[in-house]
């Protein structure tokens, strides 16, 4: 029988050849759809991809702890941070978009937040289990504004690359909450369990039936038929749980829903998550949809619970991943 070494061997080496067929996934979806033509110098853009992923995507696999033991001192630890600006200096420099001022905002962000939470840390000595505070009501704003307002959008302005300050803030996140901080029951994890299907597809059966009664009631939603192409199919999954569902379930649930708990319990923590996620549904598209905000405060009930069955993002990213690609292969 292995031993933990050897576990753990073979556990980074799954990690790693995950790593390189989601690349090549990657690779073959902006090949099929010929995005390198409208993305440009590929080389550059890829190797930018890449290096925001590897974070995004290891931490899924248990690094958090490793990384806090190998970077034992604080001041390395915030250092080390600055290091999540690097895809940007590999994407802008050699296409001549180099920008001094985003730079220093995508170093500015992971730094800063690191700062606080290892100098002034929520709690005190035991901020694992601290309840949510100012410290990471202030984290969660830097992060996710940007995001919500799209006010970083010029460093990656081709089209196509709009994920890209998105996944970015989900690395400055996931080093700060899960190295840190570190947050308890966030749930970052991407080894599948066969409860997280289960618990997936069993809110998204509750809640279909709800959204699209009250979508088509609401003049919503359109049901349209017939079958997308596999391409076309194979590529909305990928796109919607990587870019979308995992950043967006990281936030609302593994990170907000799960600080609010511990102040404010349990049924008061799913309202007020699922109210701040549909009002983060204001602008697509704007000025205020009031529908879109309904019905997403509805399904971050059900995401949620689906988060909440064992406190893992897998099981609530299915649910919202299938919510949308249904709606968009076929009610959008």
């Amino acid at each position: 029988m292995p031993g933990p070494e050897t576990r753990f061997r073979y556990s980074w080496g799954i990690a790693a050849a995950l790593y390189v067929c989601a690349l090549l996934a990657f690779w073959f979806l902006v090949q099929h759809f010929h995005l390198s033509e409208r993305i440009g110098h590929m080389p550059s853009t890829f190797a930018a991809f890449a290096l925001i992923f590897a974070p995004y995507w290891f931490f899924g696999f248990g690094v958090a702890h490793s990384l806090r033991e190998l970077l034992a001192n604080r001041t390395i630890r915030v250092v080390a941070s600055g290091l999540l600006a690097l895809p940007y200096l590999v994407y802008a420099l050699p296409r001549g978009e180099f920008r001094l001022i985003l730079l220093f905002v995508f170093l500015t962000i992971p730094i800063g937040i690191c700062l606080l939470f290892e100098f002034a840390p929520p709690g005190g000595s035991h901020p694992a289990t601290a309840k949510i505070s100012w410290q990471d009501v202030l984290v969660l704003a830097v992060v996710g504004l940007p995001i919500e307002f799209n006010w970083l959008h010029g460093a990656f302005s081709h089209e196509g690359l709009s994920s890209f300050p998105k996944l970015l803030m989900v690395d400055a996140a996931i080093y700060a909450f899960l190295v840190v901080r570190p947050l308890q029951g966030v749930g970052y994890d991407f080894r599948p369990r066969a409860r997280d299907i289960l618990a997936g597809v069993r809110e998204l059966l509750f809640f279909a039936p709800i959204v699209i009664a009250l979508g088509l009631m609401l003049h919503f939603i359109t049901p349209h038929g017939g079958l997308p192409p596999a391409s076309t199919a194979a590529s909305t999954l990928l796109i919607t749980f990587f870019f979308v569902a995992i950043p967006e379930e990281l936030f609302f649930r593994g990170l907000l829903q799960n600080m609010l708990e511990t102040r404010m319990g349990l049924i008061r923590s799913f309202c007020s998550t699922a109210a701040i996620f549909g009002l983060s549904h204001f602008n697509k598209p704007g000025p205020f949809n009031w529908r879109y905000v309904l019905l997403a405060t509805i399904a971050g009930i059900f995401y949620g619970r689906a988060w909440h069955d064992r406190r893992r993002l897998l099981a609530s990213a299915i649910t919202h991943t299938l919510v949308d690609v249904i709606w968009i292969l076929w009610f959008r």
